[in-house]
């Protein structure tokens, strides 16, 4: 069996994204977090304030999908029918953002889901995963899902599966390196080298 290598343009990032669902809801598991916090909805979304959480929670991560919309793209994203958007706080401070799409009939997405880099290894992902789940399979789906991505925290994938999540498809996603078009800054994500076009 061969295997083939793809070269990725400068300027470009790669990454391997997997694809995974639970069709049954799992048994529940302890989801206390260490430290306080609570799940708030957010019906009409400040924008900067979405934009700036969201480079918090993701920019370690590289996510930049929701950073390349304009403030119309972004807020029908937000307030679309059968989204529902919530922030994570800490002292009435936003810590971290969940986001569930209702809309296609049988199924839930768990859309975007993540916290700040300080709560990492205090119990805080496994208390958000019990929130979201309990909101997802409130609707009694046939399935929920979400996907995940090797630029990720490296225990995101081991995290999902844990909380009863199976992976059933993968894909190879490549995209303008969102550093370079100032969409993130130039010092995130070091684990990923950041490689410009080429002169």
């Amino acid at each position: 069996m061969m295997v083939e290598l793809i070269d990725v343009p400068a300027g470009s990032v790669a990454s391997v994204v997997t694809y995974l669902e639970m069709t049954e809801r799992p048994r529940p598991k302890p989801g206390s977090a260490l430290v306080p916090l609570q799940l708030v909805p957010v019906t009409n979304p400040d924008l900067e304030q979405y934009r700036a959480l969201f480079r918090a929670v993701g920019g370690p991560w590289l996510w930049f999908s929701r950073l390349m919309l304009d403030d119309d793209a972004l807020r029908a994203k937000l307030t679309a029918p059968g989204v529902a958007l919530y922030t994570v706080q800490l002292r009435k401070q936003d810590v971290g953002l969940l986001e569930l799409d209702f809309s296609v009939e049988g199924e839930v997405e768990i859309g975007f889901f993540g916290l700040a880099p300080q709560l990492t290894g205090k119990g805080a992902g496994s208390w958000l995963m019990s929130q979201a789940l309990a909101l997802a399979w409130a609707k009694k789906p046939r399935r929920v899902w979400l996907h995940t991505c090797s630029l990720d925290h490296p225990n995101a994938l081991a995290f999902y599966r844990k909380h009863g999540f199976r992976a059933y498809a993968r894909k190879v996603e490549i995209a303008p390196d969102p550093r370079l078009s100032g969409l993130l800054p130039e010092d995130v994500a070091p684990h990923v080298p950041l490689i410009g076009e080429a002169a």
